[in-house]
């Protein structure tokens, strides 16, 4: 991966906060919020400076930004903004932090303060009470909506972040395939634990969420709960492994099915679908083609079989595991496939008695067409 520089990285994350501002000066809004902490995480935080967790943001439409850090000393190291705060000089309020900031500021051109949608209904009416010299809204699709669909499409740093991601989770899909056909994987836990330590020896933050490790018993689930267990991994018939690992706050997202001794007709078949409907889907996933044609096109592969997907084609991914869009058979056709576009491209069949099945990798939308940036796989033992 390219090695940013500090300069780089700051001028990345201003350009994000400018944006933000552009659209609050042509909505004729003064003032947005953000508030991260365990009630609700905010992925805008880190995506607007690059802090990871539990603060306020506040931007005004000048452009001039100011983070709140319950860690302030992190928060030095890894973050960028015109100007921090401790959050302990508020007493760790984010109703008094949001009050004294906005308090006889000279950033914002009117009154007027975006508050985040995800607020309880209590503390809306905190901060409605806390703000009363402002004009507080509160609405689905305001600036909080109009970031998502920003993160929607990736620039060349977060491309570059899911790429290394992507890297690193094949390099550990490679070595599980040695290890099982090595006999040193055994179980659910035995594969799960050894990606978890090697997407730390490999530089990654954490799992892009909770592996999900499913022998031949449990691989009907579309996620198996729990997780993963003792259970024997990969057993006769079919298997599941989805996981993914966060690299500079970006994940991967793929799922392997492994396919051990010999199957049944039934389960050759459920595969033979399964690889169908991703070779053929992938072909779609390319600019200005409809999100929902893709969608539909696996409906209609397996419907030809009887048979039908419990869950979507795929989904965005970037700071979250899910992200906008969804590629799925409800969109509108209007909601079309953009260059930038990170989305997995995921079918899958699961039955109680053949067991399940998924083939997912993540797919970069191009000028010209797509890049797969995963190799996850159907293996064969």
């Amino acid at each position: 991966m390219k090695n940013y520089t500090q300069d780089e990285l700051k001028q990345i994350y201003k350009n994000r906060v400018n944006r933000v501002a552009d659209w609050l000066t042509q909505n004729d809004i003064g003032t947005a919020v953000f508030i991260d902490n365990e009630e609700h995480r905010e992925p805008s935080l880190r995506y607007l400076t690059g802090h990871t967790s539990d603060a306020v943001l506040i931007i005004f439409s000048d452009g001039y930004d100011v983070l709140i850090p319950w860690d302030e000393i992190l928060a030095k190291k890894i973050s960028v903004s015109s100007k921090m705060i401790p959050f302990t000089k508020y007493k760790n309020s984010d109703i008094n932090t949001v009050k004294a900031v906005l308090k006889n500021n000279t950033h914002a051109k009117n009154m007027k303060v975006e508050l985040p949608p995800y607020l309880t209904y209590p503390k809306f009416l905190k901060l409605v009470d806390a703000l009363n010299e402002n004009d507080c809204l509160c609405r689905e699709n305001g600036i909080h909506q109009f970031i998502t669909e920003c993160r929607m499409v990736k620039d060349e740093y977060e491309i570059e972040c899911t790429k290394e991601a992507c890297r690193i989770g094949d390099k550990i899909i490679d070595k599980i395939e040695k290890q099982i056909k090595s006999g040193k994987i055994k179980t659910e836990m035995d594969v799960s634990l050894l990606i978890e330590k090697e997407l730390r020896l490999n530089g990654c933050e954490r799992a892009g969420f909770d592996t999900l490790a499913a022998g031949p018993s449990r691989s009907f689930a579309i996620h198996a709960f729990p997780g993963y267990t003792s259970a024997a991994w990969p057993g006769e018939g079919l298997s599941i492994l989805d996981f993914g690992v966060v690299y500079n706050g970006y994940t991967s997202d793929t799922t392997v099915t492994v396919a051990k001794g010999k199957l049944s007709a039934e389960q050759e078949e459920q595969l033979s679908l399964v690889e169908k409907a991703y070779n053929e889907c992938l072909k779609l996933y390319k600019p200005g083609a409809s999100i929902k044609a893709a969608a539909d096109k696996a409906d209609k592969i397996f419907a030809a079989a009887k048979r039908k997907m419990p869950h979507t084609l795929g989904h965005g991914i970037g700071l979250e595991i899910h992200e906008y869009p969804r590629v799925s058979s409800r969109n509108d056709e209007k909601l079309l496939f953009q260059p930038g576009m990170i989305l997995t491209c995921e079918p899958g069949l699961y039955d109680e008695t053949l067991g399940g099945c998924r083939w997912e990798n993540d797919v970069l939308i191009t000028e010209t067409g797509n890049e797969v940036l995963s190799n996850s796989r159907i293996i064969r033992v």
